[in-house]
C-alpha cells in the first residue's frame, strides 16, 4: 500500500517540481528582459533647442540628480540631441528634459504659473486624443528648460519638478516674455452697431463649456473691447473677439461648418507649436472670429453659437 502511493505521488512530485522552475525562469527571463529595457539608451529627436549647447545647458545638465522619481538616469541614443536628458524604469515610464528650448506658444498672459523647484513653469498638455503626456516649462530661468512625463511615468506624483531643484538653481533667473494672447491683433471694424451686438453677445456667452476638458471664462486678464477668454490648465485658450474686420482668407465657394443657424469659415493657417485654427461666423451684424484649439473640440463652437442666436 505504501510502496503504491510513492508510486503514485512521484509523478506528481516531478511536475510539482517542474512547475516551480518553469515559473522560476518565467521570471527570471521577465527581470532580464525588464532590466535590459531600463538600460537601453532613450531615443530623443531634435526638435530644436536653440541654446542646447550653451555653457548654461552644459551645467544644468552636469547638475542633474541620479534619480527622479524612481527612475535611474538614462543614456541618449546617438545622435542625441543637444541639452537632453532621461531617466526610465523601462520603455513606458521615462522622464525626459531639454534644455534651452523657446517658451511654447502656449504661454501667454493667461497661462496658470506653477511654483516648483524654485522657479515657476506653465504645463502644456498633449493634445493627441489618449495621451497623458505632459510637458513643463520653465518661464523664469535661462535658458527655458522642458521637462516631460507621462501618468504612467509620474506614478502617485504630481510633477517630476521637485527633484530637480538643484540643477536649476544654477540656471539664471530671467522671465520670460509671453507670447501674445491670440487674436489681439486682429483689426477692429468701427461702428455703433458692431459696439451694442458685441455687448450683447459678450453676455449671453456661457461661463463653461466642454465635458472631458472644462474651460471655464478667464476674467483676470486684461483683454481688448469685444473679447472673452476660456481657459483650461494645460491647453490652449478659446478666445472671442467680437466687431473684428471680415477675414481676408476668404473666398467665394469656401467650405462652410454650419452649426444650427450660423455659418462658420474656418481659416487653416496654422503656426508651428500650436493646433489652433480662427474660425468666423458669418451672416451676422458683427463679425465673430473665435481661436479654436483642436482639444476644445465643437463644444465651443455650439456654446458661441447659442449665444449668437439669442442676441438675434
Amino acid at each position: 500500500m505504501h510502496s503504491d502511493d510513492s508510486f503514485r505521488r512521484g509523478p506528481i512530485v516531478i511536475a510539482l517540481v517542474l512547475s516551480i522552475v518553469l515559473v522560476v525562469g518565467v521570471l527570471a527571463g521577465a527581470k532580464l528582459v525588464y532590466d535590459k529595457a531600463a538600460h537601453q539608451p532613450v531615443a530623443m529627436s531634435d526638435v530644436g533647442s536653440p541654446l542646447g549647447d550653451s555653457a548654461q545647458c552644459h551645467d544644468f545638465l552636469e547638475a542633474l540628480p541620479e534619480h527622479v522619481l524612481g527612475h535611474k538616469r538614462a543614456q541618449i541614443a546617438d545622435p542625441a540631441p543637444a541639452g537632453a536628458a532621461a531617466w526610465q524604469s523601462d520603455s513606458t515610464r521615462r522622464v525626459t528634459i531639454r534644455c534651452g528650448v523657446d517658451a511654447p506658444l502656449q504661454f501667454t498672459a493667461l497661462s496658470e504659473r506653477i511654483d516648483a523647484a524654485n522657479a515657476e513653469w506653465v504645463e502644456v498638455g498633449d493634445a493627441t486624443p489618449g495621451s497623458t503626456l505632459r510637458t513643463w516649462y520653465s518661464v523664469d530661468r535661462f535658458p527655458i528648460v522642458a521637462v516631460t512625463a507621462d501618468a504612467e511615468a509620474l506614478g502617485e506624483h504630481e510633477t517630476p519638478l521637485e527633484e530637480l531643484e538643484g540643477a536649476v538653481s544654477v540656471l539664471e533667473n530671467k522671465e520670460t516674455k509671453p507670447h501674445p494672447i491670440p487674436l489681439t491683433d486682429l483689426q477692429v471694424h468701427a461702428g455703433e452697431e458692431h459696439s451694442a451686438t458685441c455687448r450683447a453677445l459678450l453676455k449671453s456667452v456661457p461661463d463653461s463649456f466642454g465635458k472631458d476638458i472644462t474651460y471655464r471664462k478667464n476674467t483676470t486678464v486684461s483683454l481688448p473691447d469685444g473679447s472673452a477668454v476660456w481657459t483650461a490648465a494645460g491647453f490652449e485658450p478659446v478666445v472671442l473677439r467680437c466687431g473684428v474686420e471680415f477675414p481676408k482668407s476668404y473666398k467665394a465657394g469656401e467650405r462652410l461648418n454650419q452649426i444650427n443657424s450660423v455659418p462658420w469659415f474656418e481659416d487653416t493657417t496654422l503656426r508651428n507649436g500650436t493646433t489652433a485654427s480662427t474660425h468666423y461666423a458669418l451672416d451676422q451684424k458683427a463679425t465673430v472670429a473665435v481661436n479654436l484649439p483642436h482639444e476644445a473640440g465643437n463644444a465651443a463652437l455650439v456654446a458661441i453659437t447659442e449665444a449668437l442666436e439669442s442676441i438675434r
